[in-house]
């Protein structure tokens, strides 16, 4: 339920206070099984066929490690540039809720198996700002509430709620930075580049799709303020689960501003959790957050010790791909684009899909040209995300080849792509069904230029007189004659012999 909260515009907040931020994200790993058992982590089954006695924490039963699950921690590890322990466990995190089937979360405390790195990210003026990594650690995923009933959706006003713990045990890895400070008014715009920048290297890495709209990437936002000049951190809010690029930055700034409102007037800020609701860009109160000790962590008994070897770890070191800053700034000067053009292609999810189109033969200009032009607004208008339209990076580099043969021009190539992405067929297939190639017979074309010519001669005559831009208007009408089929360059060339003009 949203309710009405005080805020101070953000200039004055930024006026009389230091934000100090904190982000906490949580990264779904994709491997095929749990972290501790055997249970598939495909998507979509049926509520509760994903589990075993060992997720359940029934009595008696022993949990194992999921290699690939430690393997994917330490490329993380190694990618945020932190250290890698050389030996570490894992704890019990104890609390009571009802999608927690064992009472407690097997995670990591104060033996994380990566520590002490750092993320550099790239801001969208091209501006570099350096995020220090605290830790990244191990833990499973718990299961999934859903309330029914109440008009929010959330355990307040419901009638009943549902447990699936199908995702109970999925692996997490959890990435938690140092404090942030001296963003100052750009903290928001800090934190939304890092989770953008941490969800681009996780992908680049292959252990996660991290997708935040379905749940497998998600980030809790703590902010608190310091008064200008102090130097004692301030109290501290946790906005959690945050699933959204556009949300992170958006709560970050929200939890400013209110903060700001009730350090102004005297109050007190109360360190709970919060909630961020996405049709107002507002958060409100969950619970009083729990200290550390509150959880009552202790190792894990029945699991033993993480101690991954150094040889290994320097494997998984060289075999680490071009990270994302790395790659985009090869990239941009090799296409020789601006640092606005690359955040564009960046923001419309066009890079790989430029990158895959270039690799099928298609150049950089084409390829880009197209993703971001007639097949963005595409995607805009179907409100489809741009690597799920019905058309292949391949297919877009077959018709960037039939331009450059000139056998389709732009505008043909338009109705290409657009039968393509209605399921006519291969770009081939649908230039043979539509007849969509570029007339090319000089007999054909001669004779289009020269009814042109006939039926207008004003036009004829300015152009003869030397207004050679008048020839527009005739290529207009060889190419309406031709349904848009010709080439009009070399229509143009045609139309200015026969009027016995240089062009």
């Amino acid at each position: 339920m949203t309710t009405t909260t005080d805020l101070v515009s953000y200039e004055d907040a930024l006026a009389s206070y230091d934000p100090v931020m904190g982000l906490e994200v949580h990264v779904e790993l994709g491997t095929a099984t749990k972290m501790f058992c055997g249970c598939s982590t495909a998507l979509g089954a049926d509520p509760n066929t994903q589990t075993c006695p060992v997720c359940l924490g029934l009595p008696g039963a022993l949990p194992v490690v999921n290699a690939t699950g430690v393997e994917s921690a330490i490329k993380i590890g190694l990618a945020l540039n932190c250290e890698i322990a050389e030996w570490c466990r894992f704890a019990r995190k104890n609390y009571f809720y009802p999608d927690m089937p064992k009472n407690f979360q097997t995670s990591q405390y104060d033996e994380p198996i990566a520590f002490n790195g750092y993320l550099d990210v790239q801001m969208e003026d091209g501006e570099v700002f350096r995020v220090e990594i605290e830790r990244a650690h191990m833990e499973e995923d718990t299961g999934k509430s859903t309330h029914v009933g109440g008009a929010t959706g959330r355990i307040h006003g419901a009638s009943h709620s549902l447990l699936d713990y199908n995702r109970a045990g999925i692996p997490l890895i959890e990435i938690v930075t140092k404090p942030i400070t001296g963003a100052g008014e750009r903290a928001p715009e800090v934190a939304r580049a890092y989770v953008r920048e941490l969800r681009e290297l996780i992908r680049a890495l292959g252990v996660s799709e991290a997708r935040m709209e379905m749940g497998q990437m998600r980030c809790d936002v703590n902010l608190s303020l310091m008064p200008k000049g102090a130097d004692k951190f301030g109290t501290r809010s946790e906005t959690k689960n945050v699933n959204s690029l556009r949300s992170v930055e958006r709560a970050a700034r929200f939890e400013i501003q209110r903060h700001a409102a009730v350090l102004s007037s005297g109050g007190t800020i109360v360190q709970e959790t919060r909630h961020f609701h996405e049709d107002t860009g507002s958060t409100t109160s969950g619970r009083v957050k729990e200290e550390a000790e509150d959880y009552r962590y202790f190792p894990e008994p029945d699991l033993v010790p993480v101690a991954p070897s150094r040889e290994w770890v320097e494997e998984l070191r060289g075999g680490l791909p071009e990270l994302p800053l790395v790659r985009r700034n090869r990239l941009r000067g090799e296409w020789g684009v601006s640092a606005t053009d690359m955040q564009a292609i960046l923001n419309a999810g066009a890079l790989d899909l430029i990158v895959a189109t270039i690799d099928a033969g298609a150049d950089a200009a084409s390829a880009r040209k197209w993703w971001m032009g007639e097949l963005a607004r595409s995607a805009n208008e179907s409100g489809t995300a741009l690597d799920e339209l019905a058309i292949t990076p391949a297919q877009v580099a077959r018709v960037t080849e039939l331009v450059a043969e000139g056998d389709l021009n732009d505008k043909l190539a338009r109705q290409v792509i657009e039968g393509v992405l209605a399921g006519e067929g291969t770009p081939d297939e649908v230039v043979e069904k539509r007849g969509l190639k570029v007339v090319s017979d000089e007999g054909a074309l001669t004779a289009a230029v020269d009814e042109a010519i006939d039926g207008n001669p004003a036009i004829a005559d300015k152009i003869r007189g030397g207004k050679v831009a008048a020839a527009g208007a005739l290529v207009g009408a060889v190419m309406k004659a031709t349904r848009g089929q010709a080439d009009a360059a070399r229509v143009k060339e045609l139309i200015l012999a026969k009027l016995g003009v240089e062009g």
